[in-house]
């Protein structure tokens, strides 16, 4: 992983620690492990949430079908909410569920900057989001 995924991996576990969640950085994501775990796993003993954190300087973000079965896979073991955490360079967080990512005609996914600023939400809305869904 690039220094850049760290630190927005590391930005975003320190994001949600100040919102109440027990959060970390999945230490083998990134190929240390073949288990299907998620870059960011947080939880505040309510809600629990998978992320996988991809940043970018360009206008597309692209995802490994793989990445996205194994983010599902995590989910439903663990009973998490998964998104897709999306860090364009110098423009805020955006936070997408896995059935709005566009796929690929290689059957992989991508985020480009205008789904993640029309379909995406921001961090305030997927904690709200996400509680409201744990609610129903």
């Amino acid at each position: 992983m690039s220094k850049t995924g760290s630190k927005e991996e590391r930005d975003l576990v320190n994001m949600l620690w100040d919102v109440g969640f027990a959060a970390m950085r999945a230490p083998a994501s990134g190929g240390a492990t073949k288990r299907p775990l998620p870059d960011v796993l947080a939880g505040n003993g309510e809600l629990y949430l998978a992320i996988e954190v991809k940043s970018s300087r360009l206008e597309h973000i692209y995802i490994d079908n793989e990445k996205i079965t194994n983010l599902k896979e995590f989910s439903k073991i663990f009973g998490s909410k998964s998104y897709i955490g999306a860090k364009f360079i110098r423009k805020p967080w955006r936070f997408i569920k896995l059935e709005d990512l566009h796929i690929t005609p290689s059957n992989n996914y991508r985020v480009n900057q205008e789904l993640a600023f029309t379909k995406g939400i921001d961090f305030d809305e997927m904690i709200e989001e996400s509680k409201q869904t744990k609610l129903l």
